[in-house]
């Protein structure tokens, strides 16, 4: 199925010359077809897109880019992401241009591709009629400058026109090429060869009955019509399809009605002449703003005509042979990152310095170092100690240094003519060697030649540097730079960046030259640079900057670094925000997971946490048990209380809602095991009465204390209550042999009792209102509580991706929780990308979490050692699985994995040691030391253990 004009058509089968179609009734086109000339954009609307642009421009100056969103919400009731959508687009441009395309504002700008072939985008948002004869009149001039076939195309708001490598122009220039008194004719010679033509021509004739549409009743076939139109064009028009051997010059179009139609209706209806003198006309009177800017790279405007289709194009070259195939794009840019793209990088500039200027080792190094870069100072000859060699290739008339000028330089014997040409008397005493004197110099040619010597050498250098050196007028340094300009061996413009405050004190920056093959080579480090600063970081790098985010603490730290300077309770603070709602082993808490993060960790800051309600403690992850078979009862197994396995999370209250749902969510895969009488009886209790202290629980109840400990252990394994404090955890998590007795309390006080837990109160996990659905992991959050928690992931994990997600034991399915962060993604909440090399699917993360990851990735390239961190399996920031996906550790409190940087070296696994990298006998005994060193509060040892 392909569509012709606006109609579906369905191919049947081929016969000869002829194609069978059937009428497709709709059907969706499901193979690529010919694009064809369409009406351009009219005045009006171009206006309208002009005045669209310089309004949005203005509120991105003045305001923000909220504010224009706002704007084009309020003014042209546009959907929020087709707002956002389009001022990230203008934004992304404006700050790569520096300024906005209009149509009082033109913009060109000039960059290389990838094999050095230069190519000039004009940002003109005239419409395509305008704008394809601009490209053709220009495509024109070039050709006559130049000699050379170019390529162009054009569309509603751009027009390109790809060049070859040996091309060199100022240009600002290219405004001037075309003049309001020869535009019209110069249009006209150039549509001569552009495809409109023939197709108009073979239009007209048909009209005027010229040709024969119909012959003995049937139809002419159509490559019989385009026949007869050339031999038609051949009586009345024969340069139109001479060969291009024998045309010189301008072809003489002759006065008959068909051409004069033909030319009428390509220059009134394919193009705008009209409109386009009245732009020429604005050009010569200084009414526009033209701009001019060379680019490391194309913009984000550019990217439309780089990528044109074939209708746009204005010559007759196939579309897998256009030079803009050469040009490596970006696949994203943002906005908010997105700057002058003229600016090149300061590295690359004295990277290409460096590899331009000649490598001196010996003395014959030294004379063809000299005939390269045609003079040395002798300042640079000091500098690079060439003194060694110096006297052998004076004696032996090699080289002279040139003492008569006012700044002496170093010559290779071999310029000395080209130097006498410019200076002549100043240097008549210096013998000249025989071999030279037939030797004849004109002083233009040999400024030339000098310069082009010294262009070799340097990168980016002004006329004025260049004047100082050889003690010329500059006026002279700027004809022969120009001369090489034309050559195309030079490039004009602002190459080395300025700093601020350099642009504001100085009235205009000075114009540097560079050769032209330095210049490419400036583009490409600077792109390279680029690219590597956008690179996925690798799983490794994310592991350790993970640990470094988590502010997890190096048991030996790296080089230079320095201890955290946060306070403990700070650190403990930032660590319930990050670690809010994960799962880990009761145990893991405060023995490895806590003393990780914070220096001299007590256990007394986390009961001050609890108790002022801003933090609670609990099992979200219910113990499910399900039907193994249809109809059989459900079978209650005996829960003795909570383990030191047991999962635990610490929930924020202000994200309790979050929590609750999606434990709730849990019964809809499962059910949990009925509470024994003891417990059930506990539970009935706080809900008639709530919030209970222990005694007041036990004398309502009536339970013995031994009785009234285990209901609440059992209840707490169950996930259905917890205390106001962490003590209460720790108290049912002693055991009963290091448990304070009576007599031991009145001897010193008892470090965790039961009694001092608090208040203890029922978890909201299993209420259901009737008639509710049953819950599910699909529905259990609204829109705000899912864009509360990816917050959280991305606050606590700093990039997400599904396979993290996957280690949450808490988590709405990926593809829910992917719904929302796309829309996030579109407000400009959070960025989407690839940030994390080694894993697959869509990654997100907050802008400045970004930055901080490449930061941190070129702080460790430049690192000399690497730090060690010792974490527990339990661990949140352990990654192993992700690292090394085929070495399975399990999640247990007494396994334990060593890293270095965030490279997994060692693991202990049920007491063994374990090597997962080559490593020395020294080291094995070393990172042993480290796997089992264990470092917590003495006080916790009760409950803990010395594990």
């Amino acid at each position: 199925v392909f569509t012709l004009g606006t109609h579906a058509w369905q191919l049947l089968r081929v016969d000869g010359l002829k194609v069978r179609v059937r009428d497709a009734e709709g059907m969706q086109p499901t193979i690529p077809f010919w694009f064809g000339e369409g009406p351009g954009r009219t005045q009006e609307l171009s206006q309208s897109v002009s005045k669209l642009r310089n309004q949005i421009a203005e509120l991105l100056i003045n305001e923000s880019a909220n504010a224009a969103v706002q704007w084009l919400e309020d003014t042209i009731a546009l959907p929020r992401s087709a707002s956002v959508q389009m001022v990230e687009y203008l934004q992304s441009g404006m700050n790569a241009l520096g300024v906005m395309p209009t149509r009082d504002t033109v913009v060109m700008e000039r960059f290389f591709d990838e094999v050095g072939d230069m190519h000039v985008v004009i940002h003109s948002p005239y419409g395509s009629r305008l704008n394809r004869g601009w490209g053709l009149a220009l495509r024109k001039r070039f050709c006559k400058s130049f000699n050379f076939e170019l390529q162009a195309a054009a569309n509603e708001d751009s027009i390109v026109i790809s060049l070859g490598s040996v091309h060199s122009f100022p240009l600002d220039e290219v405004y001037r090429y075309l003049q309001t008194a020869t535009v019209r004719d110069t249009l006209i010679q150039a549509m001569l060869d552009a495809p409109m033509f023939e197709v108009r021509w073979r239009w007209n004739a048909t009209r005027s009955l010229a040709m024969q549409r119909n012959r003995n009743g049937k139809r002419v076939p159509p490559q019989f019509q385009r026949m007869d139109a050339e031999d038609l064009v051949a009586h009345v028009f024969p340069d139109q399809i001479a060969c291009q051997e024998n045309i010189t010059g301008r072809r003489d179009v002759p006065d008959h009605p068909l051409v004069n139609q033909t030319i009428h209706d390509c220059l009134t209806e394919a193009m705008d002449i009209d409109e386009l003198e009245q732009l020429i006309d604005a050009i010569e009177n200084d009414r526009l703003t033209l701009i001019a800017k060379d680019l490391r790279e194309p913009s984000p405007f550019a990217q439309e005509i780089i990528n044109a289709r074939p209708y746009a194009f204005l010559d007759d070259a196939p579309f897998e042979e256009r030079r803009t195939n050469a040009i490596r794009n970006r696949s994203w840019a943002d906005p908010a990152e997105a700057k002058d793209f003229s600016l090149l990088d300061a590295e690359a500039i004295q990277r290409v310095r460096d590899e331009a200027w000649p490598f001196v080792s010996n003395a014959e190094e030294l004379h063809d170092a000299l005939m390269t870069a045609a003079y040395l100072t002798a300042a640079e000859f000091k500098k690079g100690d060439y003194v060694l060699w110096q006297q052998d290739l004076v004696d032996s008339g090699r080289i002279v240094l040139l003492r008569q000028l006012k700044n002496p330089v170093w010559i290779a014997t071999e310029y000395l003519p080209r130097f006498i040409a410019l200076w002549g008397d100043q240097l008549a005493a210096i013998p000249l060697p025989e071999f030279l004197q037939a030797e004849s110099w004109e002083k233009e040619e040999a400024l030339r030649e000098i310069v082009r010597g010294r262009l070799d050498c340097l990168g980016p250098v002004t006329a004025e540097q260049l004047a100082d050196e050889l003690q010329l007028d500059k006026s002279d340094i700027n004809f022969a730079l120009t001369a090489l300009e034309v050559e195309g061996f030079a490039f004009q413009g602002q190459f080395t960046p300025i700093s601020a405050a350099a642009m504001v004190s100085a009235e205009s920056a000075a114009i540097e030259w560079c050769e032209r093959r330095l210049l490419q080579r400036i583009h490409r480090y600077t792109i390279d640079q680029h690219r590597r600063a956008i690179k996925p970081v690798s799983l490794e790098t994310f592991t350790e900057y993970l640990f470094d985010h988590q502010q997890l603490i190096p048991i030996q730290p790296a080089e230079g670094s320095t201890e955290p300077g946060l306070d403990g309770q700070t650190r403990l603070q930032n660590t319930l925000n990050l670690l809010d709602g994960i799962s880990a082993p009761a145990v893991s808490w405060e023995s490895d997971i806590y003393p990780a993060r914070i220096p001299n960790y007590d256990p007394n800051w986390l009961d001050v946490f609890c108790i002022s309600g801003k933090v609670m403690w609990g099992r979200y992850v219910l113990p499910l048990i399900n039907h193994r078979r249809q109809n059989q009862p459900l079978q209650r197994k005996r829960n003795a209380g909570p383990v030191k396995s047991t999962p635990i999370s610490l929930v924020a209250r202000s994200n309790l809602d979050i929590w609750q749902a999606l434990a709730k969510a849990q019964l809809g895969e499962g059910e949990v095991a009925a509470p024994s009488a003891s417990a059930a009886c506990i539970a009935a209790d706080l809900e008639q009465h709530g919030a209970s202290f222990f005694d007041q629980i036990q004398s309502r109840t009536g339970l013995l204390k031994t009785q009234l400990e285990e209901g609440l252990a059992e209840l707490v394994s169950l996930g259905r209550v917890c205390s106001d404090s962490f003590t209460g955890l720790r108290a049912l998590l002693t055991p009963n042999h290091k448990k304070p007795t009576s007599h031991k309390r009145r001897g010193r006080k008892a470090m965790f009792g039961v009694e001092d837990a608090g208040r203890w109160s029922l978890l909201d996990t299993f209420e259901q209102e009737a008639g509710q659905q049953k819950p599910s992991r699909w529905n259990a959050l609204d829109e705000e509580q899912l864009e509360r928690l990816a917050l959280l992931y991305l606050q606590r994990w700093g990039v997400v991706f599904r396979a993290l997600i996957d280690k949450e034991t808490l988590a709405p399915p990926w593809r829910i929780l992917l719904v929302t962060l796309r829309k996030m993604e579109l407000r400009g909440t959070v960025r989407g990308g690839r940030f994390v090399a080694g894993v697959g699917g869509e990654q997100f993360a907050f802008p400045e979490t970004v930055d901080s990851l490449r930061k941190f990735k070129r702080s460790r390239e430049t690192a000399a050692t690497a730090p060690f961190y010792c974490l527990a399996a339990t661990d949140p920031a352990n990654l192993i699985n992700l690292t090394m996906p085929t070495r399975k550790l399990p999640r247990l409190a007494s396994n334990r994995v060593l890293y270095r940087g965030g490279v997994p070296i060692a693991v202990m696994e049920s007491g063994e040691t374990h090597f997962l990298r080559e490593v020395s006998a020294d080291q094995q005994w070393q990172f042993q030391q480290m796997l089992t060193k264990r470092v917590f509060p003495p006080r916790l040892r009760s409950y803990l253990g010395t594990r």
